[in-house]
């Protein structure tokens, strides 16, 4: 990666000099939105660090495919918990009936007489 500057004229007249990254294969990346929400988000992003959105837009989405791939890596480890043997499932509507049985019997038991 490679990093620069450049200055970018607000329309209040102002200037904010933007730092960017970018990669020797992608010289840049064109970040077209169509949810008006997210527009104003990014925008706003934008205008509170000095980032550009195309940087903030890839910085998300490292961090979305980074939590992804976690979130896979332990899905893949209880799978492989479950074809061992290692744990054992549960009923769900048991664990559920199961709960409610407790909740109800620690209210008996706080509530007043």
């Amino acid at each position: 990666m490679h990093c620069g500057s450049a200055w970018d004229e607000r329309r209040d007249g102002t200037s904010v000099l933007l730092h960017f990254r970018f990669s020797r294969i992608l010289k840049g990346m064109d970040v077209h939105v169509n949810n008006p929400d997210l527009q104003a988000k990014l925008d706003r992003w934008v205008t509170e660090t000095g980032r550009g959105p195309d940087e903030l837009v890839e910085d998300a989405v490292a961090g979305y495919f980074d939590e992804l791939a976690r979130t896979r890596e332990m899905l893949d480890g209880r799978y492989d918990d479950l074809k061992s043997g290692g744990v054992k499932s549960i009923d769900g509507e048991e664990f559920f009936e199961n709960l409610r049985r407790r909740e109800d019997e620690l209210i008996k038991k706080h509530s007043p007489q």
